[in-house]
């Protein structure tokens, strides 16, 4: 009791908690994404169950990682190494690493796991209909069982990467799991909106599967050692976003004069 007042009293816990709320967050929009384009696919009674399902489970698959910290520290250690080495970069540093750890293969995985998912989404939302009428390629219904488990699959991925980065902000285990409930609930708050508002608008669609592709890659490249700062992926996202904002305002003023 004495431990959680004191921890209550600490500005700087505070600090550290508000920080890692933040950063989880941030790192929790591309996983939102995913679930929105995810659940846009079940039947609309099954959505709102679908994307609650799937966060609840990822916020009990998140609390269980925090419990086994220590093994999720050890994931950064190497256990395969191919014995090459990439050509020298403008520092004589490797351009990619060929020794990896569970991190990387995991953050492999889960890149080319989007790219797969990013692209035959975008095939399916292009493609001409079989039968050459106006209309996309038909795809089967997805199943809400799939869907979460595709959910928790991809959560898996991003929640191994953000608890490395948590540690190396605090070694407060309570602070962790504060900040990964409330980033968790903020989430499930928004999903719906977020899905609604994709639903809506098509040409956003496309622009978050571009997004999951640029994050597949960025998974990947992260994997094999190559470290894409995270400032650059979000900037570019919050600019394509900035544009198709300014597109959406201009189709519904075009949209209005021609009513009006």
């Amino acid at each position: 009791m004495n431990a959680a007042l004191a921890l209550l009293a600490d500005p700087a816990a505070w600090v550290a908690l508000i920080t890692l709320i933040v950063m989880e967050v941030v790192l929790g929009v591309d996983n939102l994404v995913f679930v929105a384009i995810l659940s846009n696919r079940l039947p609309e009674a099954q959505r709102a169950r679908a994307r609650q399902a799937g966060l609840g489970l990822a916020l009990l698959l998140r609390l269980a990682l925090l419990s086994v910290i220590a093994w999720i520290v050890g994931l950064t250690a190497p256990v395969i190494d191919l014995g090459l080495h990439g050509a020298p970069g403008l520092h004589g540093e490797p351009t990619f690493e060929t020794a990896f750890s569970w991190r990387d293969l995991i953050l492999i995985a889960g890149g080319v796991f989007l790219l797969y998912k990013a692209t035959s989404e975008i095939h399916h939302h292009v493609a001409p209909a079989p039968d050459g009428t106006e209309g996309t390629l038909a795809r089967p219904p997805l199943r809400m069982a799939s869907a979460i488990a595709q959910i928790l699959a991809l959560d898996l991925v991003f929640s191994i990467d953000s608890i490395l980065t948590a540690v190396g902000m605090t070694d407060r285990l309570p602070i962790m799991i504060a900040a990964v409930i409330v980033a968790v609930a903020l989430m499930a708050v928004a999903s719906g909106p977020l899905a609604a508002f994709i639903a809506r608008n098509p040409s956003v669609v496309m622009l978050a599967l571009g997004f999951l592709l640029m994050i597949g890659l960025v998974l990947v490249a992260d994997g094999f050692g190559v470290h894409v700062p995270k400032g650059y992926v979000y900037t570019a996202m919050a600019f394509s976003a900035g544009v198709e904002t300014l597109n959406l305002l201009a189709r519904r003023k075009t949209g209005a004069g021609k009513a009006g």
